[in-house]
């Protein structure tokens, strides 16, 4: 059973009684993933919704030429795949484990069980995916109408605001990404993030440390956003 301290963490349930929170960690199970395992497929049923106890989980959609593209890298206390409750959907992206990870989950048979009974706990969930709405739709305004450097810079600052780590060269983004995987959470082609994170190089605004990125000028980049 998942501690009621768990729990009430996460901002999805933040405002519930300690009598719901309760309820709610009677439903939760825990898996542990190691990275790159597959936590569900795109298309499969949408049985349940996750959320992250420990490490980071990709959320993205794959192409049939074999392109993919991230939607999102999520860490600890983030909730995934919520879309799928009440609504009896298959899941509209696949999640892998990014790292190592323990993911906490609840079916949503039983989530929409207890959300029936009590009133208030579906107003709480309603407001969040409300939130999760606009964030989708700030994306793809942003695929839509802003240019490469201006995605690239805006994913850099968020990523920082994320997994920032101060550092005396400046802040450093504690996730790893290759090339590849930044240019398809960016939404475009590993030649063209390269040129782009030449020029930030170029102007200072960034470095890097290995497969790490440092923002050293985050006013210089944020002109870019």
């Amino acid at each position: 059973m998942e501690t009621i301290d768990t729990i009430k963490k996460l901002s999805f349930f933040s405002g519930l009684s300690t009598d719901h929170l309760e309820k709610i960690a009677n439903l939760t199970l825990t898996r542990n993933y190691k990275k790159d395992m597959l936590i569900f497929l795109e298309g499969e049923p949408g049985e349940a919704f996750y959320f992250i106890k420990k490490g980071k989980v990709k959320v993205y959609r794959s192409y049939p030429d074999g392109r993919e593209h991230i939607i999102s890298i999520l860490g600890e206390g983030d909730i995934f795949a919520e879309v799928t409750l009440f609504s009896n959907v298959s899941y509209p992206a696949s999640a892998s484990a990014y790292d190592d990870c323990v993911i906490g989950f609840v079916r949503n048979s039983d989530m929409e069980h207890l959300i029936t009974e009590t009133p208030s706990m579906a107003l709480a969930l309603i407001k969040v995916m409300s939130q999760k709405l606009i964030f989708a739709q700030q994306k793809i305004r942003d695929l839509t109408f802003a240019d490469v450097f201006a995605r690239t810079a805006a994913e850099l600052i968020k990523l920082s605001e994320q997994y920032g780590e101060k550092q005396e060269a400046g802040t450093k983004i504690t996730v790893e990404f290759t090339r590849q995987q930044l240019a398809e959470l960016v939404g475009t082609t590993r030649e063209t993030i390269s040129r782009v994170i030449s020029k930030f190089k170029k102007e200072k605004s960034i470095c890097e440390d290995g497969n790490n990125i440092i923002i050293t000028d985050i006013d210089k980049l944020m002109e870019w956003s």
